[in-house]
């Protein structure tokens, strides 16, 4: 199913399947027996039986594969979501009219059967012979545009996704095999992403002269496209800016805030984004001075409470974990005597150049948050380093693969880094923290594979 039930306020498709329990569509039952909900589509299990005067027929299960990231008379912001849910069906597709979004699936698919089969590919010729059999398939240069997008992603970049009893193997050979120009496979795999461009264009606002100040480092400017906006001061111009992008998470989009460490005079506006997106956990990678250079403004009370422009910060409780700090804090938004929790966890052991000692940490700290995000209603989660890009982007990747393994014992670390390097420019900025993904995640399994079915 590639679309919405609703779509611009227009019904688009009548919802005929039952959210929850069981519903009659004439003598047929329809159970929902289980829902999947990831970041571009939802996979539902429903079983169906015909119940009719002659009796019950036995019962089948349904599988439904429903793509919710595609606009009406649009296109994917990119393949890669488009080019991962391909993998998970083959037939039984509908999006509306049955033209469109359909034509463009069947083209991408068949193209690709065709590239693996006879090394080249004719998308011309294949839409003009399957327009003759239904009209209207491909209605928009758009459509016809993405699909050479995504066969060029797909040739590019072929299929990275691995399971993960393979995982062990790849990363021999990632770092024993000699790539052209004398290249380890891990720095081949990592140059890739070089191919991500960065979008200048779409950084308007963060390069406005109200704004640069608020900028801790001038090459990492969010994109214009997903930047947190802030509410406008009231008399102020130029007040809804902060260095600060949101990011998807591998069930929801917007599931993280990836943000600059404050500087002393965006404090306020980094409460105040606190604030206006109901965050509850925020997760700082950075030391406040590293090589005797300011990387983060202390923006939390070491004691007591601080008060940050309209904003009250209380201190209620300080833990020390083995590799990272835990802070209960309430915010107060004074003008409305208003407050919320928040939950403050300060990684340690991960300096400006270079990676963790070890991996068990990152895994500690990302279940940690995890769990605090089940408590608290899963708002955004706020990450920063100083720049908010490299340890960020690898915080963000490892969150984002370990979810997918857990789910599917599946992970594709490059085209994950690559869809972050999309939202944000340079996320995951070293072959080292790419490395370190790949590390993290095969550590994950080892502790992990007695208690759950990776092996």
């Amino acid at each position: 199913m590639l679309t919405n039930l609703k779509e611009r306020k227009e019904e688009k498709c009548y919802q005929y399947w039952p959210e929850k329990g069981c519903w009659m569509y004439g003598n047929v039952r329809v159970a929902m027996e289980d829902a999947t909900v990831l970041v571009d589509y939802t996979i539902r299990k429903f079983c169906i039986q015909y119940q009719g005067s002659d009796g019950p027929r036995a019962p089948r299960l349904v599988t439904q594969l429903h793509f919710t990231s595609w606009p009406d008379f649009g296109v994917p912001f990119t393949p890669i979501g488009m080019l991962k849910f391909l993998k998970k069906v083959k037939r039984s597709i509908h999006p509306t009219a049955g033209v469109g979004r359909t034509g463009t699936f069947i083209v991408i698919d068949s193209m690709i059967d065709m590239m693996h089969m006879d090394q080249r590919v004719d998308v011309f010729g294949f839409v003009s012979r399957i327009r003759e059999q239904r009209c209207q398939l491909i209605q928009t240069d758009m459509q016809y545009s993405f699909i050479y997008q995504a066969l060029l992603e797909y040739y590019l970049y072929g299929d990275t996704e691995l399971d993960v009893c393979s995982l062990e193997g790849h990363l021999q050979r990632l770092h024993n095999t000699r790539a052209p120009h004398d290249r380890l496979g891990l720095e081949e795999e990592f140059r890739k992403l070089t191919n991500v461009r960065i979008m200048k264009e779409n950084m308007r606002t963060g390069n406005l002269p109200a704004n640069m100040k608020k900028n801790r480092v001038l090459q990492i400017i969010p994109y214009d496209f997903n930047r947190v906006i802030l509410s406008v001061k009231r008399g102020q111009e130029f007040t809804d800016y902060i260095n600060a992008s949101f990011i998807d998470g591998y069930r929801q989009k917007d599931y993280f805030i990836a943000t600059q460490g404050p500087l002393s005079h965006t404090v306020e506006d980094f409460w105040r984004m606190v604030w206006e997106w109901r965050c509850h956990s925020i997760v700082t990678l950075t030391e406040l001075k590293e090589r005797e250079q300011e990387k983060c403004f202390q923006y939390w009370p070491s004691e007591g409470s601080a008060t940050f422009g309209d904003y009250t910060v209380e201190l209620t409780g300080d833990t020390l974990c083995e590799t990272f700090t835990l802070k209960d804090m309430v915010l107060t938004y004074r003008p409305e005597k208003q407050s919320q929790h928040v939950r403050h966890f300060h990684f340690h052991g991960w300096p400006e150049i270079g990676i963790p000692a070890e991996g068990r940490g990152m895994i500690d700290i990302i279940a940690a948050v995890q769990r605090q995000q089940q408590q608290s209603g899963n708002r955004p989660i706020i990450v920063h380093c100083s720049a908010g890009a490299g340890r960020t982007g690898t915080f963000i990747a490892l969150s984002t693969i370990l979810e997918r393994v857990k789910a599917e014992g599946l992970l594709d670390v490059f085209q994950t880094v690559k869809s972050l390097r999309m939202q944000r420019p340079h996320m995951v900025q070293t072959v080292e923290q790419y490395d370190f993904c790949y590390r993290v995640v095969q550590d994950f399994v080892d502790i992990y594979s007695d208690y759950a079915n990776f092996k």
